[in-house]
């Protein structure tokens, strides 16, 4: 099985999805992909996100996994689903241990010192820092990742094009997660693919 560190490390950029129209999935899928995009969170957020999940994984070189789970019955649902890995905007025991009893790369979301002790109280060291900007933003993070130097993050929640290469550039963080690469709506796979370009070539 992949580990989450090695599913962050697959690019700079995992594109936050929100899938309207099952029929955008697939579109959507290939022209993150061929722009070098390969990690795709689809949120639970629509009625359509499952099938554009089970859609998605038809797409070679895609890695497709489920955000926005909140508890263990969505867990369930985005097994069922063919996700790859799970992403929770938040932590919590139950959650957490499902997760690690289903053996699947997990990413919960964490906005302070309590959520990382609960994290590494369960053996977990990789976490989404969200709301990254809201939560404080780089200093935030920085002043967290202090005292747990064995964490690694990815930041989510105001991340854009513009910021992006100043969190890559702090050691702990792995990647980020933008929607800015996967607006909503009818898929225009060249730009897609520019702007996913584009954010894979971030670097620090």
């Amino acid at each position: 099985m992949t580990a989450i560190a090695d599913i962050m490390n697959t690019a700079p950029v995992i594109p936050v999805i929100v899938v309207d129209e099952v029929e955008h999935a697939v579109p959507l899928a290939s022209a993150l992909v061929a722009g070098g995009l390969r990690v795709l969170e689809v949120t639970l957020r629509t009625p359509a996100a499952l099938d554009a999940i089970r859609s998605m994984k038809g797409v070679d070189g895609a890695i497709v996994g489920a955000g926005t789970v909140t508890n263990q019955r969505e867990l369930a649902d985005a097994i069922d689903a063919g996700s790859e890995f799970i992403v929770s905007p938040g932590l919590t025991e139950p959650l957490g241990k499902a997760a690690i009893r289903e053996n699947i790369p997990f990413l919960p979301g964490i906005a302070n010192a309590g959520d990382i002790m609960r994290g590494l109280d369960l053996g977990l060291t990789h976490f989404k820092f969200f709301p990254a900007v809201a939560a404080g933003g780089l200093p935030a993070l920085k002043a967290l990742a202090a005292p747990f130097d064995q964490c690694r993050f990815c930041p989510t929640g105001g991340v854009s094009l513009d910021n992006a290469r100043e969190w890559l550039a702090f050691d702990p963080v792995l990647c980020v997660g933008g929607s800015w690469v996967a607006p909503r709506g009818p898929v225009d796979e060249a730009e897609v693919e520019r702007v996913a370009r584009e954010a894979a070539a971030l670097t620090s």
